[in-house]
């Protein structure tokens, strides 16, 4: 009978790996804690909102409760005024954002691929993203009038610049070894960009979306100077002429909120996209 030899530990029980991974938590905690945290700052500044509001420090006029503006709300919302200023201004963001993003995706890979065109071209775009939004205000007032087109010309102004920059940018950082391969495989052009060189860049791409779309959202208020009637920012400036700080107020965190969402939708367009090209 052979006789079987005692581990060299004494037979205690293995010791737990320092290395091992922890035990994964509940799949379905972490997006809420997430959204937990980052909820707490807002709450915290609401409560020191209505603190501010209601002991004194500011009078209404200055600083009307939250329960103030949100009666402004709800007194918008049952004219039926509230969703005609959100659907407008959340339309001129969205067809500014597409024209503005498409045409800076062009010209940042036109740009950022061709020496001639980034020596060319590349200087005087960089001196137009130095004027302020309102200065265009008047150009266009001019040259397109008071109508839509203008409102949506100046929201696209707004995000052509971000995209152009960081595609512009990034497709200059391409490795070209990964380059070299693609055009051995027959790979050229435009099947090359869009196949190759944008894909390898899809984080810087998405990057520069994102920050067009809050160009956009910030240059929306200025493009509803120009005649309108309608829309949050119309709604911001003509709370601001008749003192109703409270419609203020609720246009201001409509904007913030509807940024917000906004963004959101671009981070799961994100990840799609990493997750496809990366």
């Amino acid at each position: 009978m052979t006789q079987k030899l005692a581990p060299l530990d004494g037979g205690l029980p293995a010791a737990p790996d320092a290395d091992a991974p922890a035990p994964p938590t509940a799949p379905r905690s972490r997006p809420l804690l997430r959204a937990g945290l980052g909820l707490a700052l807002p709450a915290v500044l609401l409560a020191l909102w209505h603190v501010l509001s209601t002991a004194g420090v500011f009078s209404h006029v200055q600083l009307p409760p939250p329960l103030t503006v949100l009666e402004a709300g709800i007194g918008l919302l049952a004219g039926g005024d509230l969703w005609t200023h959100v659907g407008i201004s959340t339309q001129r963001v969205a067809l500014g954002f597409l024209i503005g993003a498409g045409l800076g995706l062009a010209a940042g890979s036109f740009i950022g691929l061709s020496r001639w065109g980034s020596a060319l071209v590349a200087p005087t775009i960089g001196a137009f993203r130095a004027v302020p939004s309102l200065a265009w205000v008047p150009l266009l007032l001019l040259w397109i009038g008071l109508g839509e087109d203008s409102k949506v010309t100046l929201v696209a102004i707004g995000a052509f610049f971000p995209v152009y920059t960081t595609v512009a940018s990034a497709l200059r950082h391409v490795d070209r070894n990964l380059v070299e391969a693609a055009r051995a495989f027959g790979l050229d052009g435009l099947r090359l960009l869009t196949q190759v060189q944008l894909p390898a860049v899809m984080p810087s791409v998405v990057s520069g979306l994102r920050l067009a779309l809050a160009q956009a959202w910030l240059f929306l208020v200025a493009a509803e100077l120009l005649g309108a009637s309608m829309g949050l920012g119309w709604l911001l400036t003509d709370s601001q002429n008749n003192g109703r700080t409270d419609r203020l107020l609720l246009a201001i965190v409509l904007l913030a909120v509807l940024g917000k969402l906004s963004d959101a939708l671009l981070g799961v367009f994100e990840k799609w996209a990493v997750k496809k090209w990366a």
